[in-house]
């Protein structure tokens, strides 16, 4: 009898199901800091990049399986016993910490750029994980959610061969993305000012929907109703050097990537980083600017905002002229970027110096 009665009373000393995925979701959100700011772990063992890439694989594809099992048992019912919960938990929380161990195994001389590349893809699998296994205890059974939550995780582990292998295809991938949001912050200034109206489309389409509110647009929640919602003379302008300038931001970036592309050498790790991290820089000062543009405009607001991205342009091309992707810096095309850059950065000073001495 005694033996007989050893599972039931095993059993009963476990918490219920969900109760147990409640404890994993924060047993996994208290790992996401630690992987945020984690250090490579040292060693003396050399790296071997092949065996990391294939460890790391198969941890993504572990927890691929992980996801995918924990959430059929708890898309039906009768929902998994406590014994059961706990096997499929410590199933989850394995491959989890299997995965953050790869992460932490990537050494530092690896490139800076690289390992923040696949501690994103990291950071995406347990932050995935550990939504899914919320979603799971909050709505079992069956539900869009629980697909949702799911089909993230299978996503972000199916990201990770798609991750570049070495610190030059991490460089070119950050490059790309920053090219990519600088051209798309142009189209969108150059769209604004082809139609002489900041906010077309937005004020059209509202207006359209509020067509009984017999024109009063003072009616129509958050859209200016007065000219400051419009560009004037001065600030049309201005707006010329500074679109000139976003142009110009484009052109760097895209000349700093195609160096890095047809130069750059994978064993120069830190000066590829220090390009990255610079350039990373423009994406966003370019952003403020474009924010700046926008009626009621402030002109010393934007001359501020351009003076930001021109020290940030000057910068990414002086640490890439002394940098190894710039073989001949005396004939390069760099002081002919920095000359466009400064003449636009003048005619903006001219624009706004009536601010400047008010």
């Amino acid at each position: 009898m005694a033996s007989a009665a050893a599972p039931a009373a095993a059993d009963s000393s476990l918490p219920p199901p969900l109760e147990q995925l409640r404890h994993l979701a924060g047993e996994l959100r208290f790992l996401l800091p630690g992987v945020r700011v984690g250090e490579a772990r040292e060693t003396t063992k050399e790296f071997d990049r092949e065996t990391f890439w294939r460890r790391l694989r198969e941890a993504a594809m572990a927890v691929s399986r992980a996801a995918t099992t924990l959430t059929e048992v708890f898309s039906r019912l009768p929902l998994p016993s406590p014994q059961e919960t706990q096997k499929f938990s410590e199933q989850v929380h394995a491959a989890i910490k299997a995965i953050i161990a790869v992460y932490y195994s990537l050494p530092k001389d690896q490139g800076i750029t690289l390992r923040k590349l696949v501690r994103s893809a990291t950071l995406d699998i347990v932050d995935g994980m550990a939504q899914l296994v919320e979603v799971l205890y909050i709505t079992p059974t069956q539900s869009p959610e629980n697909l949702i939550s799911y089909n993230s995780v299978w996503e972000a582990c199916q990201q990770v061969p798609r991750i570049p292998r070495d610190n030059k295809a991490a460089a070119l991938s950050v490059l790309t993305k920053s090219v990519d949001l600088v051209k798309d912050a142009h189209e969108e200034m150059e769209q604004a000012v082809e139609e002489c109206d900041p906010y077309y489309g937005l004020l059209s389409d509202i207006e359209e929907d509020n067509s009984d509110n017999h024109g009063d647009e003072e009616d129509i929640l958050g859209c200016p109703s007065n000219r400051d919602s419009y560009w004037s003379e001065e600030d049309q302008e201005l707006i010329i050097p500074c679109l000139a300038l976003v142009r110009a931001s484009k052109a760097c970036l895209k000349k700093i990537r195609l160096s890095v592309a047809e130069n750059g050498k994978k064993d120069q790790v830190a000066q590829l980083d220090d390009i990255v991290d610079i350039s990373d820089e423009i994406s966003p000062s370019v952003d403020d600017l474009a924010l700046s543009i926008y009626p009621p405009v402030c002109h010393l607001t934007v001359r501020i905002n351009c003076a930001k991205l021109v020290s940030v342009l000057k910068k990414a091309l002086e640490i890439t002229k002394a940098s190894h992707v710039t073989p001949q810096p005396e004939d390069s095309w760099i002081p002919l970027l920095i000359n466009a850059v400064d003449h636009c950065m003048n005619r903006i000073k001219e624009l706004t110096q009536h601010e400047v001495e008010s």
